[in-house]
């Protein structure tokens, strides 16, 4: 059973009761999309976790590895939307490829979850609740500027 969303027609389809039913849609099948998605992600989860064995975080000390590495992968999606949207056309499986399974294998948001519980539990809930508001923070800060500096980036070049 394949689940569709209902047709809405377009302005040049025929509406009324003589009108045929509307031509069935293509769909391209998910196969594809699934693996580059899986081979993405065990790339990106491969890289954190060679980060996370690179630099430690201490118990109870700060996690600065995941708080890297998750503002990280988001000034890296800032910039690689602008990229595959205002630059390059990119084939249809590179995002998801990249944006999902790179980047979202890459970061950790429940690690960070996992941190702060580890934080409080030990007793550094003041680390763990400055944690809890930097990341999200730095995060967006992250993206936002990554795609504030891609775009000018492009316009300077485009001019």
């Amino acid at each position: 059973m394949s689940v569709q969303a209902p047709h809405t027609p377009s302005v040049d389809e025929p509406t009324g009761p003589d009108a045929g039913p509307p031509a069935p849609v293509r769909r391209r099948p998910l196969g594809p999309v699934v693996a580059v998605v899986a081979l993405g992600g065990a790339l990106g989860a491969t890289a954190r976790y060679g980060a996370s064995l690179m630099w430690p975080t201490p118990p109870g000390g700060f996690p600065w590895t995941t708080l890297a590495v998750n503002v990280i992968g988001c000034a890296v999606i800032g910039l690689f939307m602008v990229v595959i949207t205002d630059v390059w056309a990119a084939h249809r499986l590179v995002r998801p490829f990249f944006g999902t399974g790179v980047l979202g294998g890459f970061t950790t948001f429940s690690t960070y979850a996992v941190d702060i519980q580890g934080l409080v539990d030990s007793g550094h809930a003041r680390t763990g609740m400055a944690y809890l508001g930097l990341t999200p923070l730095a995060s967006l800060a992250a993206v936002w500027s990554a795609v504030w500096m891609a775009r000018r980036v492009v316009a300077w070049r485009q001019a």
